[in-house]
């Protein structure tokens, strides 16, 4: 994508004190904001995720077919356009670059709900992702630059709560609007207002000088991104943090993108008892949702506090979590009564969401001013492909493979033995990576 030469970035030495971002109001406002574009992000991803049972029904699809569409092939689309988007965003006005994103993935979604087959509805949704890839890299770079370091995991956890706010509100809409109108309505009434959005975005918020909240001058030109590469790859910590990163997401993804057809398989009208599509959302999103944002909030707020005395809890905290969550997932996945289920549920959303912000932050602390958007991009290139690529597509394979012995348990079996794997090597990898943390962070240029 081009480069925006209409708007000129402020200098950090011409805004310390006249920058609005002084007022720690405005700041509240724009990292609001830019919470609220992440939930809108969610919103529209996981609408598929809790309407895939009566697309699948209607389209005659498998779920290797579902797993494709929620996965790998968004994934891959997002984050192959995820680097370039972030390169521009580096150097470009990273308002612009969300406002025009919002914009494409908010027409996509609402496209989605015209589909009449397989390929044209993972052609909207490659298009959902194409444009979902412009949030996070420059939203991320924006809120490193308003806050503080000592501040900055409990910033950006505010901003990923915006993920779990997304799921809830899109299992919410998606559930009750389909058992109402159907599956295509769901799309369309949910897509459509982004637009709306993207226009407050472009309206009201002002770009943030480079290094504003640590009072320094980026330097002029981003670097290439071979360089930033090149200095991730160095950093053992970042080797092993974004292959945590990536099969925590694997978890993540892996349960929240099966979970509503695993208890509409088991609980719901295919199963041994009687919820209602909307019920089961609305359960469904509050425990992702809802226990999500919990956890993301309480990750960022911990980490930075427990970081002053031992910076390496950026990276304890997220591995212990991980390993809790896989019994107590083991427990709601084995659990006969649907309510015991869906409560038990709550635990493993509250786990698996301490990660991110304190991830982030790390991954910003070892780069330079303008290397933050492209570190995002890479770091969320690889938590993507493994955890959003491969976790849902896995689990939907595994779970086709096992149908002709298992039935409707394949799903169940699928997910405990793809989840076991996955969650305890993640932590292993987190745990590696305090090996080298501090060492790795102290290099970090200007």
């Amino acid at each position: 994508m081009p480069s925006d030469t209409s708007v000129k970035a402020p200098s950090v030495h011409e805004t310390v004190d006249a920058s609005p971002y002084a007022k720690p109001s405005y700041r509240g406002y724009v990292l609001g904001l830019l919470m609220l574009v992440y939930a809108f992000n969610f919103i529209d991803r996981q609408l598929l995720v809790i309407l895939q049972e009566p697309i699948k029904a209607e389209m005659g699809l498998s779920d290797t077919h579902l797993g494709l569409l929620s996965g790998f092939a968004f994934a891959v689309f997002y984050v192959i356009c995820g680097i370039p988007i972030a390169r521009w965003a580096d150097r470009g006005v990273r308002r612009n670059i969300i406002s025009l994103s919002i914009v494409i993935w908010s027409l996509m979604t609402a496209i989605s709900g015209t589909t009449q087959n397989f390929i044209q509805l993972l052609l909207a949704r490659i298009g959902v992702g194409v444009g979902e890839a412009g949030a996070s890299p420059p939203a991320h770079s924006m809120i490193s630059d308003i806050f503080p370091p000592e501040k900055r995991a409990t910033a950006l956890s505010l901003y990923s709560a915006g993920l779990y706010i997304g799921i809830l509100a899109g299992f919410l809409l998606g559930g009750w609007i389909n058992e109402a109108f159907g599956w295509r309505t769901a799309f369309m009434v949910v897509g459509l207002p982004g637009v709306l959005l993207a226009f407050v975005v472009f309206t009201t918020v002002k770009e943030p000088a480079r290094g504003w909240s640590q009072k320094v001058q980026a330097e002029a030109a981003s670097p290439p991104f071979t360089q930033a590469l090149k200095l991730l790859w160095s950093r053992r910590a970042f080797r092993h943090l974004a292959l945590g990163a990536g099969l925590q997401a694997f978890v993540s993804y892996g349960l929240g993108n099966w979970m509503p057809s695993y208890f509409w398989r088991t609980f719901g009208a295919e199963g041994t008892d009687t919820i209602g599509y909307g019920e089961l959302a609305t359960w469904l999103g509050f425990s992702a949702g809802l226990a999500g944002a919990v956890g993301t909030l309480l990750g960022g707020y911990i980490t930075d506090r427990l970081a002053k005395i031992d910076q390496r809890w950026y990276l304890w905290l997220p591995a212990a979590s991980l390993f809790t969550l896989l019994p107590v997932s083991w427990l709601a996945l084995t659990s006969e009564n649907v309510y015991t289920a869906l409560i038990l549920s709550f635990v493993p959303s509250i786990l698996g969401a301490v990660y991110l912000g304190p991830l982030l932050a790390v991954t910003h602390g070892m780069v330079g001013l303008r290397m933050r958007a492209l570190s995002s991009a890479i770091f969320f290139f690889v938590l993507n492909l493994i955890g959003l690529g491969l976790g849902p597509t896995i689990i939907g394979m595994v779970s086709d493979y096992l149908a002709p012995q298992l039935g409707t348990e394949s799903l169940r079996q699928a997910l405990i033995y793809v989840i076991t794997c996955a969650g305890g090597w993640g932590a292993i990898h987190m745990l590696l990576a305090t090996r080298t943390l501090r060492e790795d962070l102290a290099k970090a240029p200007a």
